[in-house]
């Protein structure tokens, strides 16, 4: 990057701006690098390049709730993209990692690897995870868990949006991807709000909800 000579009477009210834009502008470059560097498919090439295209955008943030602050357990049931009843009765009792997803979504592919990678972590725990397609049918879904090596189920929500519905009337689910941590008893103890910037964070919310039952 060749070198741009300020104008002699640049102030230091000036100045500061212009920093802290070029320290911006290489802090995108590096970001963009580095999640390109996880996939090249198409979806993905578009919301790296700023597209927007396929996915439904959320700010990144990350709310922990406190234990007296959380709502009522939330019920659910699905049918899995392998034709298997799935149901909050199934993962009673456990910390439960719910991901909002499907296939074209480039941030979905981008944190793929982050939500296996936190699944592989605790599977002999008292954890489950469970990701909620809402847009895809199974033989979709199935491709992309083949693709991209996630071992957990997926519910196919597409059809009647039963389980978004239900945790809807818990907590806002308005960007795709969306991550939700349940407690053991089923009530929402944290919400990830757009791509995950890295497994750590998940891992720290799981092992936090966890250290609440021992």
């Amino acid at each position: 990057m060749g070198s741009v000579r300020p104008p002699a009477a640049t102030s230091p009210k000036t100045r500061a701006p212009q920093a802290r834009r070029a320290g911006a502008a290489a802090a995108v470059l590096v970001l963009a690098a580095a999640l390109a560097a996880c996939s090249a498919d198409p979806a993905t090439e578009a919301y790296l390049s700023g597209t927007n295209q396929g996915y439904i955008s959320g700010d990144f943030r990350v709310e922990e709730i406190p234990q007296e602050e959380r709502g009522e357990p939330v019920e659910w049931a699905g049918v899995t993209e392998d034709g298997d009843e799935l149901t909050s009765d199934d993962t009673a009792g456990d910390v439960v990692v719910v991901n909002f997803w499907y296939a074209a979504c480039g941030p979905c592919r981008v944190e793929a690897p982050d939500l296996e990678s936190v699944w592989q972590e605790y599977r002999d725990d008292e954890v489950s995870f469970v990701g909620v397609n809402t847009y895809d049918q199974a033989d979709t879904a199935k491709s992309f868990a083949k693709q991209y090596e996630i071992t957990y189920p997926s519910i196919i929500d597409v059809n009647d949006g039963a389980v978004k519905l239900a945790f809807a009337a818990a907590t806002p689910i308005q960007a795709t991807p969306t991550t939700l941590v349940l407690d053991a008893e089923g009530r929402v103890a944290a919400r990830i709000i757009g791509q995950l910037e890295g497994a750590s964070i998940l891992s720290t919310l799981v092992a936090d909800a966890l250290a609440e039952t021992a």
